[in-house]
């Protein structure tokens, strides 16, 4: 499955986006063509404790869209549909004038004991991290990532979701600006506050002590609590 990464951010820090303007985005990616779900990205209410506070407040909105194949995602990416016009703000003044960044990525979606949220969860928290890269050897640095973080993930208690995204080429016509992140990852929890218990458990020791292994790289990481929404495709009128 392939994945698109849309961010908008703010340099000043002082944008915020508003519940009606995810519901008019929302409504926007749903109509994406071949998009089989969207998520959107806010930054949290109120910040909860994580290892990683001083990586900043994050980008004001992110989503991210799933397509099928490679194919349907670069066709929504031509010049003049839903995403180019995202790309620019879509005519709503809290995207408009931000710093916008898309990636493609495949997408590597790993295990987990219990995927299901329990009733009544209204705050999905997805944890968002990226590496910006280069590695010395990407080959060597994915191979060892991908062996060994995601079954230590794993382990984190009520961890919903795992995913590890790494590069592809792609072509797209969208005004925003590429980035070529070597890999990104995110683990989703039922709340803000799992997200908080998650990273303040043992689990986080083991982690670190797998990071000193990685082969060697450069760019450090990243890491944002986002609260998320999902957004489902509708399905598209008969011409």
């Amino acid at each position: 499955m392939i994945s698109l990464f849309m961010t908008f951010s703010d340099p000043a820090g002082e944008r915020r986006i508003h519940p009606d303007e995810v519901v008019a985005v929302a409504e926007l990616v749903g109509s994406i063509p071949d998009m089989t779900e969207g998520l959107l990205f806010t930054p949290l209410e109120q910040s909860v404790d994580h290892p990683y506070r001083d990586d900043g407040s994050g980008p004001v909105f992110a989503f991210q869209l799933r397509f099928p194949d490679l194919l349907a995602c670069e066709a929504a990416m031509d010049r003049g549909g839903i995403l180019a016009g995202l790309a620019t703000g879509a005519g709503l003044a809290i995207l408009t004038g931000l710093d916008v960044t898309h990636q493609v990525m495949l997408t590597r979606a790993f295990p987990v004991d219990v995927a299901e949220h329990p009733a009544g969860t209204t705050t999905p928290c997805s944890y968002l991290v990226h590496y910006p890269g280069p590695a010395e050897d990407m080959n060597a640095w994915n191979l060892h990532y991908l062996e060994h973080h995601p079954s230590i993930m794993r382990t984190f208690p009520d961890v919903r979701q795992i995913e590890i995204y790494t590069r592809i080429d792609w072509v797209d016509r969208l005004p925003s600006r590429r980035v070529e992140h070597m890999q990104r990852n995110k683990l989703v929890f039922d709340s803000p506050q799992a997200l908080a218990h998650a990273l303040g458990s043992d689990v986080i020791k083991r982690m670190r002590a797998d990071f000193v292994q990685f082969p060697p790289f450069a760019g450090g990481n990243k890491h944002f609590p986002m609260l998320t929404r999902v957004v489902r495709s509708r399905p598209q009128r008969a011409a």
